[in-house]
């Protein structure tokens, strides 16, 4: 079940809404465990069973490390073990095998079967390691009611594809939380702008990525990159506003995992833009305790190295994303070490135009895990090839949304909404717009079926 379905706009969302308040504020945690993983289970039930052992893994490790504090590092170890272990072998292990081709003793050679990557098990599991670190730091207590765990892990709004919330973002509000009518409106109206994201622009930003990506001219290359960039963008940051909406809808505050990305002026900006949470993850529990900058220039670029080097893994099992992952390891060492300083001589406009060719060109490596489509696709961009008739049309048919896209990834329209004056001309605005968008959105759910959630299967 996805956010943009008819299925989860008209059915599970309501009925899941009149129970939760229906219900005593005790008991809404058990309402929202219990929809959680129906929501979770809905196409694939038996992957249930995988996030359950995830979350007791989670859950008896730090009650072992309050109960056994002697042997606090061991279990912490043993625990970040358990979880790597399951997050590879269901992610990565075919993709060694494949690459690496073991042989065993005696000539026979290693086969496994493919293996379905479960849905948004790099998001739970971190989610699960973060809390047992955060307890053995101390920075959080440990949370003895099992159900209120899994109700952290298995919540239906973050549950799929982030944003990645750590522990101690929501621990006050798993205990109790209450919901306004001002929070559940303000939800409800974030809810739908990532709806419109999605459906209205993500969606055709993507049919317009589908249908150039096999044209053969390189101003549709071009335009077929840019397509891909915004389609990314909505695609994810839509998803991301929903979350954050249905969050606040039933009474929690989910940290932002965009802050207009496109308007970065480095690629160093770009990143605390872009999918903040799984940044500000690796930042603190990865970067930092490999020593950050603390010890030297040598030490640092090694530890963006790794860091980068992991992000791309986590991204997927497959050696594009280890070649993205090394693609920002390296732009980002070199704005550290000099390009910063010269950037910040340019004009804002061409470091903004830096940002989008850097961003858009780590799109392509990121989209095509196949060498030989990759390696075609640059060929287009390099020499030029005229473009047909077909094609040309193609780009004028989608240059007025692409152009209605690229405004949008700016501040602009909010700026523009926060022009208006008075509270009351702004409740009006809202309460349109919010109809209209609800409208667009239905009409597109009914009259198109292209619908892919691109981070769904990270």
């Amino acid at each position: 079940m996805v956010f943009s379905s008819n299925s989860f706009l008209f059915f599970f969302l309501p009925a899941i809404l009149v129970l939760y308040f229906a219900v005593p504020s005790k008991y809404r945690n058990v309402i929202l465990l219990l929809g959680s993983l129906i929501f979770y289970g809905w196409g694939e039930p038996r992957l249930i069973v995988l996030m359950m052992i995830v979350i007791l893994i989670n859950y008896f490790s730090a009650c072992a490390m309050k109960r056994f504090a002697r042997w606090e590092k061991e279990i912490l170890i043993l625990n970040i073990s358990l979880n790597l272990l399951i997050l590879g072998g269901f992610k990565y292990s075919g993709f060694i095998i494949r690459n690496f081709n073991y042989i065993l003793p005696g000539g026979y050679q290693l086969r496994i079967p493919d293996i379905a990557l479960p849905i948004g098990i790099s998001f739970y599991t971190f989610q699960s390691m973060s809390y047992v670190i955060d307890v053995y730091r101390g920075d959080v207590p440990c949370q003895k009611n099992v159900l209120t765990f899994a109700t952290y892990v298995s919540m239906f709004p973050q549950l799929i594809a982030g944003p990645i919330v750590r522990y101690r973002d929501v621990e006050a509000e798993l205990r109790r939380r209450t919901v306004n009518y001002t929070d559940f409106a303000s939800g409800v109206l974030l809810f739908l702008i990532g709806l419109s994201k999605k459906l209205l622009l993500a969606n055709r930003m993507g049919e317009a990525w589908e249908a150039l990506r096999i044209t053969d001219g390189s101003f549709s290359a071009g335009i077929c990159m840019i397509a891909y960039t915004l389609q990314i963008y909505f695609d994810f940051s839509g998803y991301s506003d929903m979350a954050l909406g249905l969050g606040r809808m039933l009474g929690f505050r989910f940290p932002k995992n965009f802050d207009y990305p496109y308007i970065s002026r480095s690629v160093t900006e770009f990143w605390r833009r872009w999918h903040i949470t799984l940044g500000s993850w690796f930042r603190e529990y990865v970067y930092i305790p490999l020593g950050g900058n603390r010890y030297g220039r040598k030490k640092q670029v090694r530890n963006v190295l790794i860091v980068w080097l992991l992000t791309g893994l986590w991204h997927g099992a497959s050696w594009n994303f280890v070649l993205w992952g090394l693609y920002y390891a390296f732009l980002l060492i070199l704005e550290k070490m000099f390009l910063l300083k010269f950037l910040d001589r340019l004009p804002k406009t061409i470091r903004i135009l830096y940002v989008w060719l850097i961003v858009s060109f780590g799109w392509v490596l990121f989209s095509m895990p196949e060498f030989s489509e990759l390696g075609a696709f640059l060929s287009r961009l390099i020499h030029f090839t005229e473009n047909s008739i077909h094609e040309k049309n193609l780009i004028l048919a989608y240059s007025p949304l692409m152009l209605l896209s690229v405004f949008c990834a700016t501040p602009l329209p909010k700026r523009l909404y926060h022009m208006t004056d008075g509270r009351q001309s702004q409740r009006c605005i809202q309460i349109i717009g919010a109809v209209m968008l609800l409208l667009l959105c239905t009409s597109s759910l009914a009259s198109r079926s292209y619908n892919p959630f691109i981070y769904f299967r990270f």
